[in-house]
């Protein structure tokens, strides 16, 4: 898979240059045209031919969470980071709710073909990112796209430059509430959305026109074992909380902060001789700070 972001001004506009060889895992983009049934009558019992509807190029987009390639998807959600040197690295700041989005142009290729297609106008509507002991970390991104070129035997990515690896694990993850680790939590999540809503308008060729941004939001889920503890406390006295969420590595990190999150107050259902579990369904404010704070440092001198 090669990407490209599309200039401010060229939504929809596939670029001629600055494409990246990007690892996936997974993609279920690609244009849909319904067909409507026909309602005239007056020729007898067999129906006439159909009327084909709109086109729409909606569908996820997995990709693994790695030190280099990832910034590029970040970049794509949040919009270019503030980037400052930490000694021999680099550290790139991504923040919710940006006034702007880079739209993308998103080459699939099959070599065996060779068969080359490009999705374009495409913006991140949804990241979510779950967190566990142990597997893959994933990120899956939620695409809403202008729409697809016919495959094409010739790649317009040209010679792309490769941004990859090496890849967190969910081995090395943390979790802090408040500034302290917490070791009681089993499961996480973290989901952020833009709110995308899509310009319907009226086009001959029966695409979108372009999405506009809404209100972010970020909101996800904690599982925690054992008795009722800290979050538990924040819930039933409707104090707000600082959780961050980090991977670490040799060669950096990666953190994803929300410095206001609010949990809501939770039973502890007993189903058995075995631990207790409560699950906390989070929302993020924004109401003093960005909701949002994602903070890669890699050797990557920019995303801009």
């Amino acid at each position: 898979m090669s990407a490209a972001s599309e200039g401010a001004l060229t939504y929809g506009q596939v670029p001629a240059a600055g494409f990246f060889r990007l690892p996936f895992v997974s993609h279920a983009l690609g244009e849909e045209q319904p067909l409507i049934e026909d309602d005239q009558l007056g020729f007898g019992r067999e129906g006439l031919d159909p009327t084909y509807d709109v086109i729409t190029n909606d569908g996820d987009l997995v990709v693994p969470v790695d030190l280099r390639g990832f910034g590029f998807w970040l970049r794509q959600t949040f919009g270019p980071p503030t980037t400052t040197p930490d000694g021999a690295k680099f550290r790139h700041v991504f923040r919710s709710g940006a006034s702007a989005l880079p739209s993308t142009s998103i080459e699939i290729s099959q070599p065996e073909g060779p068969s080359n297609s490009v999705h374009y106008g495409a913006v991140v509507n949804t990241l979510n990112i779950p967190m566990q002991r142990s597997g893959m970390l994933n990120a899956t991104l939620a695409m809403i796209a202008q729409g697809e070129t016919d495959a094409s035997a010739v790649s317009v990515a040209g010679a792309p430059t490769v941004l990859r690896g090496p890849r967190f694990a969910q081995a090395t993850g943390s979790i802090e509430v408040d500034d302290e680790i917490a070791g009681d939590i089993v499961s996480a999540g973290v989901t952020y959305s833009n709110q995308l809503d899509k310009v319907e308008v009226i086009r001959a060729d029966g695409r979108i026109g372009g999405v506009d941004l809404g209100k972010v939001m970020s909101s996800g889920q904690l599982v925690v074992r054992g008795a009722r503890g800290a979050l538990a406390s924040k819930g039933r006295g409707k104090v707000p909380a600082k959780i961050s969420f980090g991977w670490t590595q040799t060669d950096g990190s990666l953190t994803f902060v929300l410095p206001r999150i609010f949990l809501p107050r939770v039973k502890q259902p007993i189903q058995g001789p075995k631990g207790l579990q409560s699950t906390f369904n989070w929302q993020a404010s924004g109401a003093e700070a960005a909701q949002l704070t994602v903070t890669l440092i890699n050797d990557v001198a920019s995303y801009a």
